[in-house]
């Protein structure tokens, strides 16, 4: 907590534009129906006493995958620990969208029941500024896959509501976090705008014509590989892109002109620094400068976020001392294992906890055939039997001819090894006999190891919902810790 005390007090001595930050929320959520909590806390905002938690992510179709739920809900659990902490202050839980991403491979698609969903669609540039068209083919098919459940008319309606009657991919996503987390007060914000950008103009200035920013990030780089960090974001001449129409691509400086990247379009020095005064909200920063940018607008003292995103935020810490900006508390994001009724079941009748599916199916299947089999298939005492023989032999050679010890262990070794091999032929034939049991434990890895990975960063949100309603977040919001580090195993009978 003295962490959090410090964040808290760096960030009073630091001005932050609140004023305008009030009015481009406002201005975002003017037409939205929105709860009073969210409200109440964009108008906290105005308070010197006031201050953000925020999780950022980009604007993935449908939300992607489930951690970009649990981000979001580990924010507001810290906003409401933080209060009791500290009751002088207010803290208000934001979602910083990234939407000016332009990586649409990983944002334009989502697995449902083991399939992946992807978003045909031709447009470029940011995709928070795509077109929702195309979308409605995606949503016929989760209303086929999903209106069957209890909750899945009602799910369907949602992101019809939000994605196809929504102009843009941003508004979309705003829609719908502000559908699922209003009642918690999460404030949503969209950072591209001109006003905000703005407020930005000095920094993007320096990093087109001094390269400030990839100078200090690299020798900060240099210095941690020192250390055997392995490097998350490499830094470039110019971290801005160039974001107009449908492109976003990369500011290179080549022979005293500015071009930007895959485009014809170029700039002198004087051109593009009117450009910049004209026109900021088309100067869109890199990882680089992203969370600089989010730090100068928001009042922040903590930052939730993945263990690769907090990682790259280590090699940040001397660009935030030059430009003399407060660096916010690293908190990494809360992770659950969702367990179904039917998996848990047949854990048990393996004999299994969830906390067992962590192991390999190999492993799990030796554990059951050797607890059926009580120890028969280990040849322990054999090979124990087999060593004393053979120290004995050494003993006895030793006292004869110590030449001779050499030959001896290579006769053990010929003797030991043929053993454990048959060890291993014993456990692989009685393997053989447990079919169905090993069937069941390769439906359950899958179900909660999809793709080999961990189930959160594959499967979406959405299956749940339809199933448990706002039952499931809330669920989520119950068991989501505050400050404390901890893997969650989350069971459906238990908990839903």
């Amino acid at each position: 907590m003295p962490g959090m005390r410090n964040a808290i007090a760096g960030r009073k001595a630091f001005h932050t534009p609140r004023k305008l930050l009030v009015e481009a929320l406002n201005h975002q959520y003017a037409g939205t129906a929105t709860t009073e909590a969210v409200q109440h806390n964009i108008q906290k905002l105005l308070s010197e006493n006031t201050f953000t938690i925020v999780t950022a992510h980009q604007p993935a179709i449908f939300t992607g995958h489930l951690y970009f739920i649990y981000k979001i809900l580990h924010t507001i659990k810290i906003a409401e620990h933080l209060k009791k902490e500290f009751p002088e202050n207010d803290f208000v839980p934001v979602f910083w969208m990234g939407s000016e991403d332009a990586d649409l491979d990983e944002l334009g698609q989502i697995h449902l029941n083991g399939e992946k969903l992807v978003w045909h669609t031709t447009q470029t540039g940011a995709v928070g500024r795509m077109h929702t068209k195309g979308l409605e083919a995606i949503v016929q098919r989760i209303a086929g896959e999903l209106s069957v459940l209890p909750f899945g008319k009602q799910l369907v309606q949602l992101i019809t509501q939000c994605y196809v009657e929504s102009p843009d991919i941003q508004t979309s996503t705003f829609r719908l976090i502000n559908a699922l987390f209003a009642r918690f007060g999460l404030v949503v914000i969209i950072p591209d705008t001109a006003p905000l950008k703005r407020v930005m103009q000095q920094v993007f200035e320096d990093d087109l014509f001094n390269q400030t920013p990839s100078r200090i990030v690299q020798q900060t780089i240099d210095r941690l590989a020192a250390q055997q960090y392995k490097v998350q974001a490499q830094p470039r001449p110019v971290n801005l892109f160039y974001l107009k129409d449908q492109v976003r691509e990369l500011i290179e400086v080549r022979n005293n002109q500015y071009e930007v990247r895959n485009t014809h379009i170029r700039f002198t020095p004087e051109q593009i620094r009117a450009e910049l005064e004209a026109h900021p909200e088309r100067f869109s920063p890199n990882v680089i400068l992203r969370g600089l940018y989010q730090e100068t607008i928001l009042p922040n003292i903590a930052f939730v976020g993945g263990g690769g995103e907090t990682a790259y935020w280590l090699e940040l810490k001397a660009l935030f001392d030059h430009y003399q900006t407060p660096f916010p508390v690293l908190v990494l994001r809360n992770s659950f294992l969702l367990v179904e009724e039917k998996w848990r079941e047949k854990m048990e009748k393996l004999g299994f906890t969830p906390a067992d599916f962590f192991q390999s199916e190999q492993q799990l299947l030796t554990r059951i055939v050797s607890r059926n089999k009580n120890g028969e298939l280990k040849l322990k005492h054999e090979l124990e039997a087999a060593t004393q023989l053979y120290h004995a032999l050494k003993n006895k050679t030793a006292a004869i001819d110590k030449s001779l010890l050499q030959h001896v262990e290579a006769l053990q070794a010929r003797t030991l090894k043929p053993l454990q091999e048959l060890e291993k032929k014993l456990l692989r034939a009685e393997k053989k006999k447990y079919e169905t049991e090993q069937r069941h434990i390769h439906l359950i890895k899958e179900a909660l190891f999809p793709n080999n990975s961990l189930q959160e960063r594959v499967e979406n949100f959405m299956p749940y919902y339809a199933q448990y309603g706002e039952a499931f977040i809330d669920a989520l919001y119950k068991h989501s810790k505050s400050l404390e580090q901890q893997f969650t195993i989350l069971s459906a009978a238990s908990s839903l």
